[in-house]
């Protein structure tokens, strides 16, 4: 007999899966670094979020130099405005479109202090645009911004390409894998997981520490099988 659950009730990680992502968003910014390239970058991951179906989380353009983060006064009001909407935030996605501030960024996701998963997008050069005018260096600013997050302790998620075209199709799937991430991550904080019965006793392959679990904020509780039989005894076969 199967056990079937009641009309009205929604499982959280239903209800998760089927709502669209929040996801904050840090523009990285360097002062000798061309700024038409901030400006237009941002706006591509802007679009490129919308069509994933995610909603952007960011500061208002106007309310940093070229929407972006380069200083401390500006990754402490980015960082500000993350936490007042720390209860929507899903993730946070990092876009160099040039070498960007890798101190700015680390500041802002410490002082933000979202404790959500962090991915790290940097734009691609065009080898035929290496001049001055247009010459990104993402390359090198995403290393530097991913050493300083080591330092700071802070964990991310990289794309499957060090540099990548954020209208690629890798880009979308690194997106998609991405969301996946957050909502397993969402899904699980403060879960109630339900254990039916011991583990087999030949089977120590299935052991698992309950205050580990505890600790990162995932409670376990237990059902005697003898209770679920007793339980299963005591239906009639046409009870819902």
């Amino acid at each position: 007999m199967t056990l079937a659950a009641p009309e009205f009730y929604t499982a959280p990680a239903a209800q998760l899966a089927r709502r669209p992502l929040n996801i904050a968003v840090i523009v990285g910014n360097r002062g000798f670094f061309p700024k038409h390239l901030v400006t237009s970058g941002r706006e591509t991951i802007l679009q490129v979020l919308e069509k994933a179906g995610m909603n952007a989380i960011i500061l208002d353009a106007n309310a940093t130099a070229f929407g972006a983060v380069e200083s401390l006064k500006e990754a402490q009001a980015t960082a500000e405005f993350f936490r007042a909407h720390r209860d929507e935030i899903d993730g946070v996605l990092v876009t160099l479109p040039n070498f960007g501030d890798e101190r700015a960024i680390a500041n802002t996701l410490r002082y933000a202090d979202l404790n959500v998963p962090v991915l790290i997008h940097a734009f691609p050069d065009d080898a035929g645009h290496m001049t001055i005018a247009d010459r990104r260096d993402s390359f090198c600013g995403k290393m530097s911004v991913c050493n300083n997050l080591r330092q700071y302790g802070i964990k991310y998620t990289l794309t499957s390409l060090h540099t990548v075209d954020p209208t690629s199709e890798s880009f979308a799937n690194d997106l998609q894998r991405f969301g996946q991430i957050c909502r397993v991550v969402k899904g699980m904080r403060r879960a109630r997981l339900g254990v039916m019965g011991a583990r087999p006793e030949a089977f120590k392959t299935v052991r698992f520490s309950e205050k580990l679990l505890e600790r990162a904020g995932i409670s376990v509780e237990t059902l005697d099988l003898s209770e679920v039989f007793g339980r299963i005894e005591r239906l009639n076969d046409d009870d819902p």
